[in-house]
């Protein structure tokens, strides 16, 4: 099997998998991946004593693919507390834990931002969720996520307070228009793990499982120009004959038969601000009511110290989508957060923006896996990414996983 030219086309969480996957099966496939460093869309920037992820990401510790690949001790997770601190205008209110216990939310806070039959609503969910497996949501029926949320019966008070706000985060576009599936899914993940991070950042979950290749050569800066039948073709003019071949990017970027085939992706703004000091002094989101700018803020070295080790606190802040230039954009979110927290906005140090043209797939159609068979295009060409699937950590590693079967198939004798 040594002998078998396997090359992977993108050094993200899918092809990373595919890879580890592939050499447990005796294969040693070779990763061509465009940019410097592993990752894809989970990578991490250091500068000036701070972490920066590209885009605010979160590790749920309830993902099962996550549980079988990674090493939750060694990455050192730390966590977010439950619930969120919600910013309503000029005033902020915390509400604990909604997805865990909803029915010790300390109700005071909790009428601001629901009633008490949405207490109830909320922890009957929960319940139903926790007895659903994942195979069962992503076969469920699928009506966008703000419908299934006023059919279960929540209030317009919670709707708007606390599941736009949270959900478009995670989502990234702002009418929850979103599959209930993908919803009900992230809602149990939530109810039943928690949000975390690697303390040295979210880098740290692609480098992990780089650690664990042996057999597999990685050419990083080696981006692929177009692939024709079995052969590679890089931006460098550099043509490779391939027995098999995994994509795991888009593949309508490398493939000019399937343009036009893909939904545009989901977008981000994701800027970075220092201040003195947190305005939360908690692990928790921020989320932002109304329509606004910002969606969520986090102050990142609330949950991990490790994040901003130069005596000042690093501000992550989100923003869904702007048509404002950088530097007027920066001005508009600096406006923004002295609004809402009566500091200056000139206290609010600029630190670095992550414009993210690609921060999540537009999936349609989700669905939790696919056969093996569903991820071969042609006898010598497979595909493995989350775009498959669910916009998820989880989908990545499962997109690898399946990609990697599908190889290790072909080479089965029929009979």
């Amino acid at each position: 099997m040594e002998d078998q030219k396997i090359y992977i086309v993108g050094a993200g969480i899918a092809g990373l998998i595919a890879a580890l996957e592939l050499e447990k099966a005796g294969f040693c496939p070779i990763i061509l991946e465009a940019t410097e460093k592993e990752g894809g869309r989970m990578k991490t920037d250091a500068q000036e004593g701070f972490l920066m992820d590209h885009g605010f990401q979160v590790l749920n510790t309830a993902y099962p693919e996550a549980k079988k690949y990674l090493d939750f001790q060694a990455l050192n997770l730390k966590t977010f507390d439950p619930g969120a601190v919600i910013f309503d205008g000029k005033d902020s209110f915390i509400i604990t834990d909604p997805m865990r216990n909803p029915l010790k939310v300390v109700s005071m806070a909790f009428s601001k931002v629901g009633t008490f039959l949405d207490k109830v609503k909320m922890f009957t969910l929960t319940q139903e969720l926790k007895k659903k497996s994942n195979e069962e949501i992503f076969n469920s029926p699928s009506i966008p996520t703000h419908q299934y949320l006023k059919n279960f019966g929540f209030s317009d008070l919670i709707i708007d307070n606390f599941f736009k706000p949270f959900f478009r985060g995670i989502f990234l576009e702002k009418h929850l228009n979103t599959s209930s599936r993908m919803f009900e899914f992230v809602f149990k993940m939530f109810a039943l793990g928690h949000a975390a991070i690697p303390e040295k950042g979210m880098g740290e979950i692609p480098k992990m499982i780089r650690r664990q290749l042996s057999k597999t050569q990685i050419y990083f800066n080696s981006p692929v120009r177009e692939i024709q039948g079995n052969v590679i073709e890089l931006e460098n003019g550099d043509k490779l004959e391939a027995d098999r071949i995994i994509i795991a990017v888009q593949p309508d970027r490398v493939m000019k038969q399937l343009q036009g085939q893909f939904a545009s992706p989901r977008q981000v703004i994701n800027l970075y601000f220092s201040l003195q000091k947190s305005l939360l002094a908690r692990p928790m989101i921020g989320l932002l009511t109304g329509d606004r700018l910002v969606n969520n803020i986090v102050f990142m070295d609330d949950v991990s110290k490790a994040y901003a080790e130069n005596g000042r606190s690093l501000l992550s802040v989100t923003v869904l989508e702007s048509k404002l230039g950088e530097k007027e954009l920066i001005k508009a979110v600096q406006d923004e957060l002295e609004e809402i927290s009566g500091v200056k906005s000139e206290y609010f140090k600029f630190v670095k923006a992550f414009p993210i043209a690609y921060a999540l797939p537009h999936v349609d159609d989700l669905k939790y896996a696919i056969p093996f068979t569903e991820c071969k295009i042609t006898d010598q060409v497979y595909l493995a990414g989350d775009y498959l699937l669910n916009a998820s950590i989880n989908a990545g590693m499962t997109s690898g996983r399946i990609a990697a079967e599908a190889v290790i198939h072909s080479y089965m004798p029929t009979h």
